[in-house]
């Protein structure tokens, strides 16, 4: 891809230099603050080489995929005579298409800012679980092939690699939750370290209790979603203490005093109401959506998960995915779930096979290779989600492969980020791997057949040139 050339004619699309005030990047897209949205030529944009889609608006999206992004902002910034930022974090405000803009817009509520919150926590870390699971994967692949590389000292420091994140993952979590409220990052970190602490268990014959002995205390009580509420108490605390305590005081009063008193409430309060909440949400989503919902329950979850992802809902689920894998090893609600891109897949392809539109084949035949590797971003935001109806016929079809995971039951992934077919090296056994595979191609033959028959007409590339 020539990205300088790319860059020009995105910069003339835009409106010039003088409309931009300014721009970053994600993993898939550029991203442009625009001072006037009505100069951008959106259509022209999206005919350009090398561009899979746009998100119009006071932020500008131009999505170009995996691997694109940075480059074409280098390049932007050069041909522009700025310089841009890389956000490889993606703020959940940008993440939709233009009628979730809209909607979004318009939902300020306080549990979409909680919502907000846990992705801008989370989503910097998905390199990390990413990156790690997939070592353990190699580890896993590699023990079939050599039943006795266990016993090797280099295999155990590679399995021990692979679990980096896993053991220092309370100290993360509570460093961006510390710094995302508005507090000390690194006294966010010491309030995810305090979770976790191996004093918490006390003693064998005198184990730490709390309202005489209702509460039983253990490391790791609340998990995750206790790291981040105690790096809140301790944020609020922090920001408190800066109005009352002098200048000149402040780094010896406020941390301690921060630590002291952030830690008794997380103790005593944060812990305890954390692991009740997610109880609560395991309970609902593991014992009354998959065990008692079964084969209708897998298909549920699986085909909704893209209109949450739609509402930021999603991110709700990151920290049910992370105990779950601390806790067991595994996770079974991340397979069912990642069928949603799978949907797509086959949509798509159906779409390849009856549209005659060339740019429309150029579009999705660019896209698909990253679909099946699980980056669905091309497809739904380039293709699907505007043509709307392939859009709901995709999101039946995943359904599929999430009803047959339901169905074989204990899939699981050690890792949350990988889906399509890189999930198939995160599967936490030979037999989830099986059935993963299986549930994939339920998915694409599902999102296929659904569309073909009912989701896709020529007369919907109107919508397009919108």
């Amino acid at each position: 891809m020539d990205y300088k050339n790319l860059a020009k004619e995105i910069l003339g699309d835009l409106g010039g230099t003088e409309n931009i005030n300014s721009f970053t990047n994600c993993m898939t897209r550029l991203r442009i603050n625009v001072k006037n949205p009505e100069l951008v030529n959106s259509g022209k944009l999206k005919e350009l080489k090398g561009v899979l889609g746009v998100v119009p608006g006071e932020q500008t999206q131009i999505i170009v995929g995996v691997g694109h992004a940075q480059r074409l902002r280098e390049a932007f910034g050069d041909v522009a005579g700025m310089s841009g930022s890389s956000e490889i974090s993606e703020n959940l405000d940008n993440l939709e298409e233009k009628t979730k803009e809209k909607v979004k817009s318009k939902q300020k509520s306080s549990f979409q800012k909680g919502l907000k919150h846990i992705g801008n926590i989370f989503i910097p870390l998905i390199p990390g679980f990413v990156g790690t699971g997939l070592v353990l994967a190699i580890t896993r692949i590699w023990s079939v092939f050599d039943g006795g590389i266990s016993a090797n000292p280099w295999f155990a420091l590679l399995v021990a690699v692979g679990g980096l994140l896993l053991s220092s993952l309370n100290i993360l979590v509570g460093y961006n939750a510390g710094k995302e409220f508005g507090g000390t990052p690194v006294l966010g970190a010491i309030a995810g370290a305090m979770i976790a602490m191996p004093a918490l268990a006390g003693q064998p014959d005198k184990p730490l209790t709390l309202f005489n002995g209702f509460i039983k205390l253990s490391p790791n009580l609340g998990g995750v979603l206790g790291v981040i509420f105690a790096a809140f108490v301790f944020a609020f605390i922090e920001k408190k203490l800066r109005k009352v305590v002098p200048a000149s005081l402040d780094l010896l009063i406020i941390p301690v005093l921060t630590i002291l008193a952030g830690g008794i409430v997380t103790i005593a309060i944060v812990m305890p109401v954390a692991a009740v909440i997610m109880k609560g949400v395991t309970f609902v989503l593991l014992d009354i959506m998959l065990n008692k919902g079964g084969i209708i329950g897998g298909y549920v979850l699986a085909a909704s998960f893209l209109p949450l992802v739609m509402l930021g809902i999603h991110q709700g689920l990151t920290p049910v995915h992370i105990q779950l894998i601390q806790d067991y090893g595994y996770t079974v609600l991340f397979p069912i779930l990642g069928m949603a891109g799978a949907g797509q897949v086959g949509s798509a392809i159906a779409i390849l096979v009856k549209t005659k539109n060339k740019r429309l084949r150029e579009l999705i035949s660019s896209a698909l290779p990253a679909g099946f590797l699980g980056i669905g971003e091309p497809l739904i935001y380039g293709v699907s989600l505007p043509l709307f109806y392939p859009f709901i016929t995709a999101c039946l079809g995943a359904g599929f492969g999430g009803a047959v995971l339901a169905a074989a039951k204990n899939v699981g992934s050690t890792t949350i980020g990988p889906s399509g077919l890189v999930l198939l090296a995160v599967a936490d056994s030979n037999r989830s791997m099986v059935w993963c595979f299986v549930a994939l191609v339920a998915s694409y033959l599902g999102g296929f057949i659904l569309t073909y028959l009912f989701g896709y007409n020529e007369k919907m590339l109107e919508r397009l040139e919108d």
